[in-house]
């Protein structure tokens, strides 16, 4: 292997790793938002726990997708594209979450730690599916 070669190779891994971190930092932001936003109409506001909650989580949505597209993964993938697939990631998120956190609830474990193991595996396998599957660049196209 020449220099290079292990250069290139070495430069990968640390966009890669560049890139992990910055998909945790937007996930962070995104809770943040949702959370924060959630309080805000809830506490200060007044408003309804399920509508304050529901507001929250379009708001985070649309939020963590500009973020993942433009800060994380720098995609130029179509809009329409690209946020149906992120839509359809998170219905499927929102299905595995309710399935292992009932699951595990079964256990002794409880609940807690079912919302937790749910949050670990959706947010591993989330990275991977932004970075090649909703944000991927169109076939053909060269990096």
């Amino acid at each position: 292997m020449t220099s290079s070669t292990r250069r290139d190779t070495g430069s990968g891994v640390a966009s890669s790793r560049r890139s992990v971190l910055k998909y945790l930092i937007a996930g962070g932001l995104g809770f943040l938002v949702d959370f924060g936003l959630l309080a805000l109409l809830h506490q200060v506001f007044g408003w309804s726990t399920w509508l304050a909650a529901g507001v929250a989580f379009a708001a985070s949505f649309l939020f963590t997708y500009a973020m993942q597209r433009n800060f994380t993964f720098g995609s130029e993938a179509p809009h329409g594209w690209a946020l149906l697939k992120y839509s359809a990631l998170v219905a499927f998120n929102l299905l595995a979450t309710a399935g292992i956190v009932a699951v595990v609830d079964q256990t002794p474990a409880g609940w807690a730690v079912g919302k937790v193991a749910a949050t670990a595996v959706t947010t591993l396998w989330n990275y991977f599916a932004y970075r090649y599957w909703v944000f991927a660049r169109p076939r053909g196209e060269e990096p």
